[in-house]
């Protein structure tokens, strides 16, 4: 499923606008993942086609499992290259395409389109995604004011987490609905992405839990 502009928006879509109101546009409709009674692992697989930053790849991974511990899920991590000839229970593919770190580059000037897009056959959602980095570095650059700029490799790390985290929610409580708060709201700006904690709120951690009672 693919989102190209706001109007052609679609279930499972976070936002994104043009700077003055920097939103990110996502969508995540993946396959909903199997859940153990207590302390659900889930792997999510890297796979990243160009450069990233180490720095934001572990800031990724901590925001992540960050936001989600309140709903009593874990996260493993994997690289494409370190998960060949293993064998999962919980599993989804992330894959990031563009560059992944910061760069010191002027704002692009497309700014709608999407920001991540899903996976479907004969209409099923897959439990395939693939995050644009160049649109998740682009919001979070147009976001970055004075001391920013120091840490924009973590910064952007952060974007990302929240991005994926919003994605895991969509997917662990097989549903479309978004928060209206918190991490799970459907639209959020770039400043939203790389500032103070963006938690999940207790309505979408309490979502989260349902499902996973239910298995």
């Amino acid at each position: 499923m693919h989102i190209i502009t706001p109007e052609q928006v679609a279930p499972f879509s976070l936002l994104r606008m043009r700077p003055v109101y920097a939103c990110a546009c996502l969508i995540a409709a993946f396959a909903a993942l199997p859940a153990r009674a207590a302390s659900p692992v889930v792997t999510v697989i890297l796979d990243f086609k160009g450069a990233y930053s180490a720095q934001a790849r572990r800031e990724m991974q901590r925001e992540t499992a960050a936001i989600l511990h309140s709903s009593g899920v874990r996260l493993d991590w994997e690289l494409l290259e370190e998960s060949r000839g293993k064998s999962y229970s919980d599993l989804v593919v992330m894959t990031f395409k563009g560059v992944c770190e910061y760069e010191p580059a002027p704002p692009r000037y497309d700014e709608l389109g999407p920001y991540a897009v899903t996976k479907t056959t004969d209409g099923r959602i897959q439990p395939f995604g693939e995050v644009d980095c160049d649109r998740v570095v682009n919001s979070a650059r147009l976001a970055m004011t004075g001391a920013d700029y120091d840490r924009a490799d973590l910064l952007v790390g952060r974007a990302l987490g929240r991005v994926v985290a919003h994605e895991l929610v969509h997917m662990l409580t097989k549903s479309a609905v978004h928060g209206k708060e918190g991490v799970e709201k459907p639209a959020l700006s770039g400043r939203q992405l790389i500032g103070s904690f963006l938690p999940l709120s207790a309505f979408d951690m309490n979502r989260v839990q349902r499902e996973l009672a239910a298995h």
